[in-house]
């Protein structure tokens, strides 16, 4: 197993920003909806996570949040909705939870909940490409993992205000 030690990535910057981006997450703001982020990978793994936070972020009270827009443009109303949250839900492809690794050091480690869908699952450890699952495969085994992640959030909202923002690795 190989490991790297931390590391920065210099970003470009930008002029402007997303127009739909902007009203999108000022409409979140205003509700207090919780941003919901996907590994976005175009593993079978990633598509998974990415199915699946989609589905979660049709459930009160959660909504899909662009990370590259929260990555990239600092400036953007999409990362002031996800940096000013209470909480962020962070769905991972794999153990290698790359995006949550930069999300935890955007928002702050202790308003994730943090997820490896592959773990709620456990198949295609051997398949990369989505298109080797059939999409209706695809489609069902990440509404699965979206039941088991929207369980565990439920749950750790009625246990305790505490269990409601702390890191939940699964």
């Amino acid at each position: 197993m190989k490991s790297t030690p931390d590391f920065s990535l210099e970003v470009e910057g930008v002029n402007g920003v997303c127009p739909a981006g902007e009203r999108w997450a000022q409409q979140q703001i205003e509700e207090a909806r919780i941003p919901v982020f996907s590994c976005e990978g175009p593993c079978i793994r990633g598509e998974i996570a990415r199915l699946a936070a989609n589905l979660v972020a049709t459930e009160q009270p959660y909504a899909r949040c662009c990370h590259a827009e929260t990555f990239f443009v600092p400036h953007s109303g999409m990362a002031r909705w996800a940096k000013g949250a209470e909480k962020v839900v962070m769905i991972d492809g794999c153990f290698l939870k790359c995006h949550g690794r930069a999300l935890k050091n955007l928002v702050g480690e202790e308003k994730m909940v943090h997820f490896d869908a592959l773990s709620l699952y456990k198949k295609y450890t051997d398949v990369f490409l989505m298109d080797d699952v059939p999409e209706v495969e695809r489609k069902e085994v990440a509404r699965q993992v979206a039941e088991k992640i929207l369980a565990t959030l439920r749950k750790a909202e009625n246990e305790s205000p505490e269990a409601h923002v702390q890191q939940l690795l699964l």
